[in-house]
C-alpha cells in the first residue's frame, strides 16, 4: 500500500459509482472513507490524512435509522475546517455498494457492520468452533450484503481431521471458495491475498476467538492489531473490541470486527435461496408452487429427505432461517405475523413428525 501521504481516492476503493453520485453543488466537498467510529464521530481518510470528522446533528436527526448512519468503510462527503482548529464536519453519506448488514445483538433494529466490501470473509477456526449451522447464517447474511462471499477456516496447524472438515464445510458452502489457513505457518495466504489486490475491500466476520485478528496480522506482514494466545482449552480468545478498516502492504484492505455472540437475521429471501442453492432447487421441483413438503402429491422435498439426497439437518436449518426471516419482515404487521405464527407452528410440527418418523 502506499504511503498514507500518498493514497489516491482509487487506493481506498473509490470508483465511478461513488463519483457518480458528486453533483455539481458539492464543489467545497471532498471524499473520504470511514476507517473507525468512536462515539458519534467517525475517523476519516482521503487524499488527507485521517483526521476526525463530526456528524452534524441535523444529519443525525433526519436518519431514519442506525443503517443510514455512517458506517465503517462508508464513503463520505466531508466539508474541511473554516479555520484553524475546527471541525471537520460529515455532509452526506454516499449510496452503498454493499452492506454487511445484521440485527444487533439483543435488539430489533438493524446494524451495518461493513460497508462498500467487495468480499465477505465469514471465518470460522478448525476446532471445536467449527459450526456449519453458524456458517450458513453467516453466509445467508453475505450473500444479502451485495458483496462475494468465502469461507475461511483457520488454525489448520491445530487440526488434525483438515480434509474432513473441509469437505463437510465445502457441502455447504457449494460453490463457493473454501480457504483452509494457518496463521503461524502461512499455509494458505497467498491464496487471501490474491484475492484482495489494491484497492479492494474485504471484511472478516465470525465469533470471539476463531483468529481473525491473527489472520489480519499474518496477511498484513505486521501486527495490526492485537492478539492474545488460544486457552488451554483450545478456545480462542476475544481481542478486537471495535470495527475499523486496515490496510495491508499488498495494497488491499480488511475490516475486522467484534466476533459476534449473536447473528440475526435481516434480509431478504434470496440470500437464503443463494446460500442454500441445494435446497431452493429442490424446492423447485415441488409440483405445486404451495407445497407444505408434507404428504402433497410429487413433493421433491419429501423424496429427497426420504431417500437422504437431502439431509435432515440441511432442511430444518433452511426452514429455521426462512422463518427468521419471515418473523423480521412481518414485525411491523400484527395480521401478519400473527398469520405466519401459525403457519411455522405448523411446519414445525410437522418437521418434528418427520424426523421421528425417520429415526424409527
Amino acid at each position: 500500500m502506499p504511503d498514507a501521504l500518498q493514497r489516491t481516492l482509487e487506493d481506498l476503493g473509490w470508483n465511478a459509482f461513488f463519483a457518480e453520485q458528486i453533483t455539481a453543488g458539492d464543489p467545497a466537498l471532498r471524499p473520504a472513507r470511514v476507517v473507525a467510529e468512536h462515539r458519534g464521530a467517525y475517523r476519516v481518510v482521503g487524499e488527507r490524512p485521517e483526521e476526525w470528522a463530526v456528524l452534524p446533528g441535523r444529519l443525525r436527526r433526519a436518519a431514519s435509522g442506525a443503517t443510514e448512519l455512517p458506517a465503517v468503510g462508508d464513503w463520505l462527503l466531508v466539508q474541511p475546517p473554516a479555520s484553524a482548529g475546527g471541525q471537520t464536519l460529515v455532509q452526506r453519506v454516499l449510496d452503498r455498494r454493499s452492506a454487511f448488514t445484521r440485527r444487533a445483538a439483543g435488539q430489533d433494529a438493524a446494524q451495518v457492520v461493513a460497508a462498500n466490501v467487495d468480499l465477505v470473509f465469514v471465518v470460522s477456526s478448525l476446532n471445536r468452533d467449527l459450526s456449519p449451522r453458524r456458517v450458513e447464517r453467516y453466509l445467508t447474511l453475505a450473500w444479502n450484503s451485495g458483496a462475494a462471499p468465502a469461507v475461511v477456516l483457520t488454525k489448520a496447524d491445530l487440526c488434525a481431521d483438515v480434509a474432513e472438515r473441509r469437505a463437510a464445510v465445502q457441502a455447504i458452502a457449494l460453490d463457493l471458495p473454501v480457504h483452509v489457513v494457518s496463521s503461524y505457518s502461512g499455509a494458505g495466504l497467498d491464496g487471501l491475498r490474491a484475492e484482495l489486490g489494491p484497492g479492494r475491500t474485504g471484511v472478516l466476520l465470525g465469533s470471539s476467538g476463531v483468529g481473525k485478528s491473527t489472520l489480519l496480522n499474518a496477511l498484513a506482514g505486521c501486527e495490526l492489531q492485537e492478539v492474545r494466545a488460544t486457552l488451554e482449552d483450545d478456545r480462542g480468545v476475544h481481542t478486537t473490541t471495535a470495527r475499523q478498516l486496515l490496510f495491508l502492504g499488498g495494497g488491499g484492505m480488511l475490516i475486522d470486527t467484534p466476533g459476534m455472540r449473536e447473528v440475526g437475521l435481516v434480509g431478504e429471501q434470496d440470500g437464503l435461496d443463494r446460500a442454500f442453492g441445494d435446497v431452493a432447487a429442490v424446492v423447485a421441483a415441488c409440483r405445486f408452487g404451495d407445497c407444505r413438503h408434507e404428504q402433497d402429491p410429487d413433493c421433491a422435498v419429501t423424496a429427497a429427505l426420504a431417500d437422504g439426497s437431502l439431509p435432515g439437518d440441511r432442511w430444518e436449518s433452511y426452514v429455521k432461517l426462512q422463518r427468521e426471516i419471515a418473523f423480521q419482515a412481518t414485525r411491523e404487521d400484527p395480521d401478519k405475523a400473527r398469520a405466519a405464527r401459525a403457519g411455522w407452528k405448523q411446519v414445525h410440527r410437522d418437521l418434528r413428525q418427520a424426523s421421528r418418523h425417520r429415526r424409527r
